[in-house]
């Protein structure tokens, strides 16, 4: 069974199955790598805790960058927000963003 939550006619915020929960790409706002990469992660924890799962559950995060120069930046926070242990398999690189004051987006597909 598939179960879709906050869906609507593009996408879905989160899409079940299996046991394995897919979350749509979150970003933050902010001026700075820093404050996007804080509030696109507190954005992943209400997701996830809205799909029964956690941090601690994660499989895979895929990050994009507008600029990979930020690499260093947005690891900051990314190393102090994932549980130590836990951390998933990732993938970052560097793309054009839906909106040119973006400078993060974080993808996370976690288990439930």
């Amino acid at each position: 069974m598939i179960e879709r939550i906050e869906t609507g006619a593009r996408m879905s915020k989160i899409v079940k199955h299996n046991g394995v929960a897919y979350l749509c790409g979150q970003v933050g706002a902010g001026e700075s790598v820093t404050e996007q990469t804080i509030e696109c992660l507190a954005r992943v924890d209400a997701l996830l805790e809205k799909a029964g799962s956690s941090r601690e559950q994660m499989l895979q995060a895929i990050v994009w960058l507008a600029d990979m120069k930020d690499f260093a930046e947005m690891n900051a926070v990314w190393d102090a927000w994932v549980p130590e242990g836990h951390a998933p398999a990732r993938a970052c690189g560097e793309a054009k963003l839906a909106r040119p004051e973006l400078k993060v987006e974080i993808i996370v597909t976690a288990a439930y």
